[in-house]
Order: C-alpha cells, then structure tokens, then sequence
C-alpha cells in the first residue's frame, strides 16, 4: 500500500524534472535567439559592404569582410557571400523611382515610354557586348541613345548598376550623360544624350568618305585626356575606366569627344582584379598581374593617341607599327595616316603626339605620365598650332594689303600720267 509520504516524493521528482526541462529549453532558446541575431547582423553588414554609401554626393565604401569572423561552423562563409548578394539584387529591384531619382538625380522611364520614343525599338545604332543601341526621340522632343541591355547576362546587370550609381554623380564636358534609365518588365536599358557622330572607331574605320583634319584629332585627344583627367583627379576616391578605346570614344556634331561606357569603371582601391577590359587596349602589367590602376587607363589612351595619328586598329597589328615608329625621331613619318598628307604643321606636331603616345606606353606602369601631364603635353601642342596660324593669318593680311596698295598706286600712277599727257594734233 502506498503511503501518502511516497506521492509527495514522486511529486516532487516530477516537478524537479519538468523544471529542469523547461530551464534547458529557455536557455537553449536564448542561446538560439543569441546567434540568429548575430548571424543577421554579419549577412546585413556584409550586404552593406557592395552597396554605394553616399557622403556629401561621393560614393564611398565600407569593408566589412573582417566583421563577424568568429562565426560558428554550422554556418559557411558561402552562406553569407550568397545571403549578401541576395540582399543586394532585392535591394537594387526594390527601389523606388522617387528614392532614386533623388539620390542620383536621373529620371527614371517606363518601357512604354522608351517604346514609343524608340518607334518600337525599330532605329538602330550599333550592337554591343551586352545590349543594342537605339535612336529614341523622347516626349519632350530631345533625342537620345537608348542602351538595351540583354535580359540574360549577369554582367550586363552588374554594367547597369555601374554605370547608374557612377553616372548619376560624375558629370563633366567630356564624359557622356546619362540622362535616364528603365527597369521595366525584366529589362534594363540605359538613356545616353546623342552623339550625332557616334563613335571615333566608326569615323576612323567605317565606310563612310569622313576623314578626321589633323586639327580635329589633335582635339579630339585633347578633349579624351581631359575626361581621363577628371575620372583620375576630379573623382573622390579616383575612378579607374578600365575600358578606354575609340569605340568608347564619341563624338558630338562639332567633333567634339566625350568618354563613354563605364560599366567596367571601378573605384581606385588597390585590389587585384579579374581580367577585363578589350584586348589591344588592355595594360600588359594588369594582364600579368592582375593589378589595375589609373595607369592602365594611361596605356590605353596611348593606344588610342596612336589610332588618331595612324588610323589603324589594335587587332591590324597596330603595336608592330608603334614598335616602327620609336626606332628613330622621325619614325611616325612613315606610319602617318596617308589622308593627312599636305596639312601644315602636321609632320612636326604628329611627332610630338607620338612622344607622348610612346612614353604612356612605356612597359613600366610608374614611369608612365600622369593624365594631368599628358594634358598639358597635348595642350602645349595645340598652343602652338593656334599661334602659328594666328601669325599666318596676319602674315596674310599684309601681303593682301600690300597687294592692295600697290594696286592703288598703279591705278593713281595711271591717272596722274594720263593728265600729263600732251595734247597732239
């Protein structure tokens, strides 16, 4: 027979061990909460690390990778790489037009806007690696170039995202403007001001009879370095293009040339890189170590310096005749673009350009030029073409009223002997 003593035992050793029971689940439960919260905070703060942070109209970043390193092993590193990635694809298809278009100050259109202004996407421009390109005439009646990225590629999305966050702050005479973008029905398409022109590799190579004076491509490399000079030394942290070459180079109706397509530019921060850019133009140093800087915007620009003054392309061997070119002083004579041949001045001042052109080729990155020291170079160069025909200029002056003065001498001279004359008869 159980006595009353046994079921105050029992009742106890039951109690002690729903307590016990329940005091393992709060604090199991703490602890669970405890490394939810701090799993959260380490995928946020890495997700904040892509994103642009704006400070006082600069985008600038922060470099949390070092931030929750003591992460537990029930959670990969890779886990976290994807949840940030995640977070910053929601973020970017997430924003509002209003939030944006402040922050950037770029309109942003609907796709039937584009559509009606493209006629249905029907007049195009070009094709390139990542979308076509197509002449729009908007609402307002300003023509533009629509840029139509291909819905399928991953880097054309990255390109997007680029060109919007950099374009939205970088504004400059020589730098091309993006005046809006659509993110509409699963596509991203980019709104460029129109270069009546196009590109510099359509002038110098299409089929069209254009042929650039020797004046025009002294401009149009002056006006390249100054876009160069305000990504390098205008831009807070400094920005590096990574795709310099003359179909990036476009030209308005005065031949006037404007840098275009950043969706390669990255933010100068001494990290290695994976390999892009455009073969022919691409910094031999960065291919071999993977280590791109704005001297590697410098080499590309010489490649181009030497398209202007001989009007080959890099995949025609372009290098072979540079290589040409520095065996002597006067070796750019020989590779000279043969339609320039008769314009003045152009034999000494090509020389000069090719100074120039060979020394931001140098193989060693440090002993290239600065982009400040290469305009100034270009500068000096068209300084000088300008005083020559200025005094020209005079010079002709002169000899026309000279001439002219003579003329109304002979004329008096005429008369005066005419008078004289004695009367016969």
């Amino acid at each position: 027979m159980v006595h009353k003593g046994d079921f105050v035992v029992i009742g106890i050793s039951i109690g002690l061990t729903i307590g016990i029971f329940v005091a393992s689940l709060v604090f199991f439960g703490i602890q669970w909460y405890k490394k939810c919260s701090h799993l959260r905070q380490c995928a946020t703060e890495n997700s904040t690390s892509t994103l642009p942070i704006r400070s006082n109209g600069l985008a600038s970043s922060i470099d949390s990778s070092s931030v929750c390193s003591d992460t537990t092993d029930s959670v990969s590193v890779m886990g976290l790489d994807e949840l940030a990635k995640n977070s910053q694809l929601s973020w970017w298809r997430n924003r509002s037009k209003d939030r944006f278009g402040s922050a950037s100050g770029i309109l942003r259109y609907s796709h039937k806007d584009i559509q009606k202004a493209t006629q249905n996407f029907t007049t195009t421009l070009g094709h390139g690696a990542f979308g076509s390109v197509y002449k729009a005439t908007m609402a307002t009646g300003g023509v533009v170039a629509v840029k139509v990225l291909a819905s399928d590629s991953q880097q054309g999305e990255r390109e997007f995202q680029t060109e919007v966050s950099l374009l939205g702050r970088l504004h400059h005479r020589n730098l091309v403007n993006l005046v809006g973008y659509c993110v509409d029905k699963g596509q991203r398409m980019l709104i460029y001001e129109f270069m009546t022109n196009g590109s510099l590799a359509s002038v110098l190579y299409g089929p069209e009879e254009r042929v650039l004076s020797w004046d025009e491509r002294l401009q149009i490399a002056l006006d390249i370095s100054h876009g160069i000079e305000y990504l390098h030394d205008g831009a807070v942290p400094p920005i590096i293009h990574r795709d310099l070459k003359s179909a990036n180079i476009l030209l308005d109706r005065s031949m006037r040339a404007k840098v275009a397509d950043f969706g390669l530019s990255k933010e100068q921060d001494g990290r290695k890189s994976s390999l892009k850019g455009t073969y022919g133009y691409m910094d031999p140093a960065y291919i071999s170590t993977s280590q791109f800087t704005t001297k590697s915007d410098i080499f590309s620009f010489g490649v181009i310096m030497f398209e202007l003054i001989v009007a080959i392309p890099p995949h025609q061997n372009l290098m072979d005749y540079i290589n040409l070119a520095a065996m002597s002083p006067d070796g750019v004579d020989d590779i000279l673009d043969k339609r320039l041949v008769g314009e003045s001045n152009l034999v000494v001042e090509a020389r000069s350009l090719a100074l120039i052109g060979q020394k931001c080729l140098h193989k060693t990155p440090r002993k290239r030029p600065s982009i400040g020291e290469i305009s100034q170079a270009i500068f000096k160069i068209k300084q000088k073409r300008l005083a020559k025909e200025v005094t020209m200029s005079f010079a002709g002056e002169d000899i026309s009223r000279m001439v002219s003065r003579i003329g109304l001498q002979q004329v008096e001279l005429s008369k005066m002997a005419a008078k004289n004359m004695p009367i016969t008869g």
